[in-house]
Parts: C-alpha cells; structure tokens; sequence
C-alpha cells in the first residue's frame, strides 16, 4: 500500500519536482502550499493534469501551528520544505526569515509529535557551513551564519535535532547543495544568467564571480530526499546531497555565454553585490554519507541539467522579468 505523504513547500522550485516524483513513484501526495487570495498553487499549476489530478492540495500558512497540524493528520511522511531562501532580501527582511524559517519549522516539529509522523525530513542548506574551511564539506563542518538566511535555517536544523533527542522524533535533516533547474526562480544564478542572455543582451550583470558552487540538478535532489525517507539508519542524521564538483560563478556565466550567445560579456552590477564578510565564498560537498545510507548518485551531468534549464527558460521566458533584480 503507498504512503501518504505531505511535502511543505510543494508549490516552490524543489517542492513541485519532489511531488511530481513522488506521485510517479504511487505515493498517496498531499501538497502543502502557500495559501494567496489569487487561488494559485505555484509551480504546481504547470504540471501535467495526469499528474496534478492526482495531488491533494492543502493551502495553509506554515507559521500557522493550527492549519500545519490539520494538514499532517494522517501522513506517514512529511518533506518540510517551505521556507524564506532567498539571501540578499534576508538582510532586508530577516524577521520574516526567523518567523517562516524558525517558527515555521517548530510547528511541523510539534504537529509531528502530536499526530506520530512516522518519518519527518527537514530542509537545510548547505549555506549552513559558511565558506569552507575544509573541502569537500562533509556532516561535521562546522557551522557558520553568515547572513540571516542561513543563521534562521541553522536554528531549524539544531530545533530538529533537539526534537530527535529529547522526543525520539524520526527526524532526518536534509542537507542540499545549491540546487538548480526547471522552474527555479530568477533570485538565483543560473536562471539570471540565462534569462539575460535569452532577451539577447551583451551586458550580463552580476556581483561577484569568484565564489563556487556546488550545483546539482533539481531531479537528482528529488531523488536524494525520497532516497533518504526509505532509509531507517538516516533516522537522527544530518545528510548532504552534493555531487563533489565546483564551479565558480565566472565559469558558470563564460558557459552560458558559450552556449547561448558568444558575443555577450560580463558587467559587474554593484547592488548584487553581498557584503563581504557575508558572501560564501566556496561551497563543495562530501556527499558519501548519503551514498553510503542509500547508494545514492547524480543520474544527471551538469551539462545536461544546463541544458535542460536552457530549453525551460525558453518556453518559459515570459514567466521571468530578466530586467530586474530578483531579490
């Protein structure tokens, strides 16, 4: 008999691939989305009907304790992945980063308690660890919070495993390098480089290109998260999924500017620029315990997952706004 299971964030960018996935897996999917008054469900709305018939549709409000208890009555797992991700407006707005990203959290904690979640994963990030102080990155790298985004999701994952502690709540924490692809928004790198360049401009703005990333494509995270929820021995564990490659952000951009239209060149634009003390400078996972818990490795090369963005972003260009900064 298939599970039901409750994924947070099911509108979002990961959240919609996670459930796509898992209803072609026959899981029994309930999507937790954002309640708005224009009665839309996010990128849930663009899947195929075949797919998006079979999704039971919660809206709600994750700081809302009532509607997020209601909504995992019943569910055998919950992927919590709603959040505030985007880090320039954290310095903005980070109140409403500890109120989603915090609270938000300690009420899927509780419900799952009240109503005996049989397993809960909770979204982390690798921005968690700060600039690497070693490479590749693996479970033990210590903490760092070098922007308010990633200060609220360390609090989340240390709520999480307090509640795995003191309540044996079956809590895996599930760590992503940055994850890119279809339906990402233009707050993030990929989707901004490649949407400037597909409205043919020469002049590409970014801040800086020094950093690396550890990227990998938004399916092979889908399937390291449903990997990790058949897995008992991830119970109480905190787990990366990285696919032990860097690329820096000039590369990255010379890539794009190579596949899409040669004669383009960088700009720096000095508002996206971070802070200094703020900005990640290097990011490259150590993926092998996820390997080892569930034999877990990318289906997908960078290349091709590029490709797959590229040809998205197409079809999907008036969806984007490439002439302003997405915070």
């Amino acid at each position: 008999m298939a599970n039901t299971v409750m994924v947070t964030g099911a509108d979002g960018f990961i959240g919609s691939h996670l459930t796509e996935e898992l209803v072609k897996k026959g899981e029994r999917v309930k999507a937790f989305c954002y309640y708005n008054s224009f009665g839309t469900w996010g990128w849930l709305d663009t899947l195929p009907p075949e797919i998006k018939n079979e999704i039971e549709v919660f809206l709600g409000d994750i700081r809302d304790p009532n509607g997020v208890r209601t909504a995992m009555e019943g569910q055998d797992v919950v992927y919590h992945l709603a959040a505030l991700i985007a880090i320039p407006f954290s310095y903005h707005s980070p109140d409403s980063y500890v109120d989603t990203n915090i609270k938000g959290t300690l009420n899927v904690l509780n419900a799952a308690r009240q109503v005996g979640t049989k397993r809960l994963l909770v979204t982390s990030t690798s921005e968690v660890y700060g600039t690497a102080r070693y490479v590749p990155i693996d479970e033990n790298h210590p903490y760092q919070g070098q922007s308010p985004y990633s200060a609220t999701k360390i609090g989340a994952d240390r709520l999480a495993e307090s509640f795995y502690r003191s309540f044996d709540l079956p809590v895996t924490i599930v760590r992503p390098f940055n994850t890119y692809g279809p339906r990402q928004s233009a707050r993030a790198v990929i989707p901004t480089i490649i949407t400037q360049l597909l409205t043919g401009r020469t002049e590409i703005k970014l801040g800086s290109l020094a950093p690396t990333r550890d990227f990998n494509y938004v399916k092979d995270t889908a399937a390291g998260f449903m990997a990790l929820a058949g897995c008992e021995k991830a119970i109480g564990q905190e787990v990366n999924i990285a696919t032990g490659q860097e690329h820096s952000i000039g590369e990255l951009a010379a890539e794009l500017i190579r596949q899409i239209n040669p004669a383009a060149r960088v700009v720096c634009d000095g508002q996206r620029l971070r802070p200094g003390k703020s900005e990640v400078e290097r990011l490259l996972g150590d993926a092998s315990r996820l390997k080892a818990l569930t034999g877990w490795a990318p289906a997908y090369t960078f290349e091709e997952g590029l490709a797959a963005t590229i040809e998205f972003l197409k079809q999907n260009i008036a969806r984007y706004k490439p002439d302003v900064y997405n915070l």
